[in-house]
């Protein structure tokens, strides 16, 4: 996943080298829904695995340039699950044992999109994440089960293509954080998404 964000900062760092569109849409505000899919990747604690994750987002932005808008987000994203590495599994001599963890849950927050040309733009985006959270912590080498909900917070960049004022293509890196009786749970989701503006 570190070599995900490495890709995703060098292709941003290279649209910004784009000379900044003088005449992009005069109106990059409005009501917009997207949905991303792609990988989360979880390597933490006893945790070394990637899972199939998803999202959608729903929210409202405010064009305070030709070229640059920001704005208010909700939505709902899905995690996946993770295994517990083999090596943390054999520690366990007591015949206790450790379960898959999982993470989904809702987000609230704020965004930003900056159009770099008429159609190349970076996203920004950051807020809650209040989150189910299931899996196991371990105490003095004894799993003890979480099924409980955390609060904490979540934060993105993205590089994507605008094809009209009303429809864009990106591609994302989102990190999100979990925390509850000592499950810790923070991974990272390189996604693709595909947004419509109204």
């Amino acid at each position: 996943m570190k070599n995900s964000l490495l890709v995703l900062a060098v292709a941003a760092a290279g649209l910004a080298s784009l000379p900044v569109a003088s005449h992009a849409a005069d109106d990059k505000g409005g009501f917009f829904v997207n949905g991303s899919i792609g990988q989360s990747d979880l390597s933490k604690g006893v945790y070394d695995d990637t899972d199939t994750a998803y999202g959608l987002n729903l929210g409202y932005r405010w064009a305070v340039a030709p070229n640059f808008a920001i704005g208010v987000e909700g939505g709902y994203t899905d995690l996946g699950k993770w295994s517990p590495k083999a090596s943390a599994v054999a520690a366990l001599p007591d015949g206790s044992f450790l379960l898959d963890s999982e993470l989904k849950g809702w987000t609230a927050g704020a965004n930003a999109h900056l159009n770099l040309t008429d159609n190349w733009y970076l996203s920004g985006r950051a807020g809650l994440f209040r989150a189910d959270i299931k899996g196991d912590s371990l105490v003095a080498g004894v799993p003890v089960g979480v099924d409980e909900t955390s609060t904490k917070w979540y934060a993105g960049a993205g590089v994507g293509y605008d094809f009209s004022d009303r429809f864009g293509v990106g591609l994302n890196y989102d990190y999100y954080k979990a925390d509850k009786n000592g499950l810790k749970l923070d991974p990272g989701m390189l996604s693709v998404s595909a947004e419509a503006r109204f």
